[in-house]
């Protein structure tokens, strides 16, 4: 069961799981495969010789909210977790499920997945690299991607700041999770909040760096998008007070006036995402120096994409937790793989990506194969692996 709202933290018992929530990070987990499954084919991405301009909406849509929803519903369980365990476990824990696999990842995974992007630009006879100099290379001299495991080591970064706080001054969670509690029949009053908040996190950095910069330390694959960095720590950190206090009967209760609206966050979704579309039209269209918008583009722009992700954040949670009781087959099924999907499915899109490269069929064609391979295969491998005791303890 949940833990109570008294702080009592020696009472507290695992919490069960949340069909809704479970549901809304594996339907993220989607949306990055589809993410990736369909950049290549953009004109934003300049790769297959075979585009779509739908593709670069589904991009759009994507890019704009979907990791930052991912930190807060990473965040949910986290004073739970806290309070059951303490910190060193938690933290040790956190270490084998997100630090394991990232250095993983970093080691292995992503080296096999980017070996077709080398194999594409350096043509047969142009040099000599087979795997292992390419192996060697990438971790010497680089460039040394991380892919999408940026977001397993900035996550873990995360969990360790929230064990500090809770060490240092354990009652700030519970008071800010205290503070969220009280207003949790008031969505409405909730939102204007957590927009302002979006904004002072995201628009600053925006305005300063750009979209397209990203912070890395040294050679290490170690990045992060500078403009999101304050962005995705205050998700993170609003999720951890939404679940400090009675996760189930709080702001994201199935019953509650959050989910009863769903169908207003949804439509508040579409109209900041609409206001998206519309700048990103002003920018191709009647901007002389594309690639310096003036500021006030910049300023609208960084707003439409707060506001976005701020209602995108309300209508994701709504509109699961509104129909948790129907019939989710397909989520329900990849659940207990979703974590394995992430990690893998970046290999089998980039070889299904190159091993499709040089056919012309249909953008649409060749997207449907690889989300589909790549959904197939990194699904049947996590459940093959998973079947490892100490592998499925880690995915």
């Amino acid at each position: 069961m949940l833990r109570q709202a008294d702080g009592s933290d020696q009472a507290t018992m695992a919490p069960s799981r949340i069909a809704a929530l479970d549901r809304a990070r594996t339907f993220i987990i989607l949306l990055v495969l589809l993410h990736h499954s369909v950049l290549n084919y953009t004109y934003f991405g300049h790769g297959d010789p075979m585009r779509w301009l739908g593709f670069d909406l589904v991009v759009l849509f994507n890019d704009s909210f979907f990791m930052a929803f991912m930190f807060l519903i990473s965040g949910l369980f986290v004073r739970d977790s806290l309070a059951r365990k303490g910190p060193t476990i938690f933290l040790r824990d956190r270490a084998w499920r997100l630090g394991v696999p990232y250095l993983l990842s970093v080691f292995v995974l992503m080296p096999i997945a980017y070996y077709p992007t080398f194999l594409r630009y350096h043509l047969p006879g142009t040099t000599d690299f087979n795997f292992l100099h390419f192996w060697w290379h990438t971790l010497t001299v680089g460039p040394w991607p991380s892919g999408p495991a940026w977001f397993l080591w900035v996550l873990l970064a995360l969990d360790a700041l929230a064990a500090a706080v809770w060490s240092i001054a354990p009652k700030v969670i519970q008071a800010f999770g205290q503070l969220i509690f009280s207003v949790r029949a008031r969505p409405m009053a909730v939102f204007p909040v957590f927009l302002i908040a979006s904004i002072a996190a995201y628009l600053p950095l925006h305005l300063a760096f750009g979209d397209a910069s990203w912070l890395e330390l040294g050679r290490f694959p170690l990045p992060i998008q500078t403009s999101r960095i304050l962005l995705y720590a205050g998700y993170f950190f609003v999720g951890v007070g939404v679940g400090a206090v009675k996760l189930r009967t709080g702001l994201l209760a199935e019953n509650g006036e959050l989910a009863r609206r769903w169908l207003v966050w949804c439509a508040f979704a579409m109209m900041f995402y609409g206001a998206i579309l519309a700048l990103v039209y002003v920018h191709h269209n009647w901007v002389a120096d594309f690639n310096s918008p003036p500021l006030a583009w910049r300023v609208g722009y960084g707003l439409a994409f707060a506001t976005f992700s701020a209602a995108m954040a309300f209508a994701v949670s709504a509109f699961f937790l509104r129909f948790a009781g129907s019939g989710w087959s397909l989520l329900d099924a990849l659940r207990p793989s979703a974590y394995g999907v992430y990690l893998l499915h970046y290999i089998f899109i980039i070889w299904l990506q190159y091993a499709l490269y040089d056919y012309s069929v249909p953008a649409i064609v060749k997207f449907a194969i690889v989300f589909v391979g790549t959904l197939s295969m990194s699904w049947g491998l996590t459940v093959m692996l998973r079947k490892i005791p100490f592998v499925a303890r880690m995915i």
